[in-house]
């Protein structure tokens, strides 16, 4: 019998309040790794291990090799980049994300002036609803490998932003809650979230052409090599091989752990800022506080690979 499936035969003695008080040991950069100084723009960091912002680069201008690649170096360093007044059009948005990888379509979403580009247009009509902890498309087979997010109309208060680093909330678990999930795969699924404003006849459609996909409850991150916890409360319903009580109660433990504030980056948004953010290290949940004032932004994602 394998060592993980014997580690699953006694129960987990999970903290009786989820999340632990205290001082938290968070690092920015993988173990060994020391920081670099940035040579082609300033880096004005939001808090210790999360969220920066990129001053003196305009993304409506072409990007030299030599740019995007100290750019990755910020977004694997601070997972997510922030750039303020940035005057440009969704063509050139486009544009700097390709210099990623090839752009994701997707299937659920509302488009803006192609298919890449989900608009997101809130009002009295359209409600915020991203306002839960998620790594996007987790349900796909190769999940986003990040989103470039451009806020075009903001309220006048509210419609924040908020990531998690996954990495500092995988650091700071528990040895033996670590030990329990290493190794473990984890089920992910739209049809909770999308599945259900879909007509009845459309949804075995979308099943089959998305079919839940298994991805590991600890990643392992293909550029930085460091491992994070890989599973959210809008798309993993069940963790491969245990009792369906025993799935459900490590799920909850695990989703909590974003939600502290030590790991987290809240951003403020302004007209014509943009945020790049590593979906690979990251959840994000957009704070819905600002009905029925308008919200309009529109988002490019790029498709990852799958994880393990």
């Amino acid at each position: 019998m394998s060592e993980v499936v014997a580690n699953h035969e006694r129960p987990l003695q999970l903290p009786v309040r989820g999340l632990k008080t205290g001082p938290r040991i968070v690092r920015r950069l993988p173990e060994g790794v020391e920081p670099q100084p940035y040579t082609l723009f300033n880096v004005k960091p939001h808090g210790p291990i999360i969220g920066a912002d990129i001053e003196g680069v305009d993304l409506s201008q072409p990007v030299s090799p030599e740019l995007q690649k100290e750019l990755n170096r910020a977004l694997l360093e601070w997972k997510v980049i922030f750039f303020r007044n940035q005057h440009m059009t969704s063509a050139q948005q486009r544009a700097f994300a390709e210099l990623w990888g090839e752009l994701e379509t997707h299937p659920f979403l509302p488009v803006g002036d192609s298919d890449e580009v989900v608009r997101f247009a809130k009002n009295e009509n359209a409600v915020g609803r991203e306002n839960s902890w998620h790594s996007d498309v987790s349900w796909r087979l190769n999940p986003a490998l990040g989103a470039v997010l451009r806020l075009i109309e903001v309220p006048e208060a509210g419609g924040d932003t908020l990531w998690a680093d996954m990495g500092a909330a995988y650091d700071n678990l528990p040895d033996e809650v670590k030990r329990r999930i290493d190794g473990l795969t984890a089920i992910h699924d739209f049809t909770h979230v999308f599945g259900v404003r879909l007509p009845a006849d459309q949804l075995p459609i979308k099943q089959a052409e998305f079919p839940a996909a298994e991805h590991p409850v600890v990643r392992t991150h293909p550029e930085t090599g460091r491992k994070t916890l890989y599973v959210n409360p809008n798309f993993t319903v069940r963790i491969v091989g245990l009792e369906a009580e025993e799935s459900e109660k490590l799920l909850q433990y695990l989703f909590q752990q974003a939600q502290v504030p030590e790991y987290q980056v809240r951003f403020r948004w302004e007209a014509n800022t943009v945020a790049f953010w590593d979906n690979r290290a990251t959840q994000h949940y957009a704070s819905s506080d600002y009905y029925p004032s308008r919200r309009i932004a529109e988002r490019v994602a790029i498709v990852g690979d799958r994880p393990y």
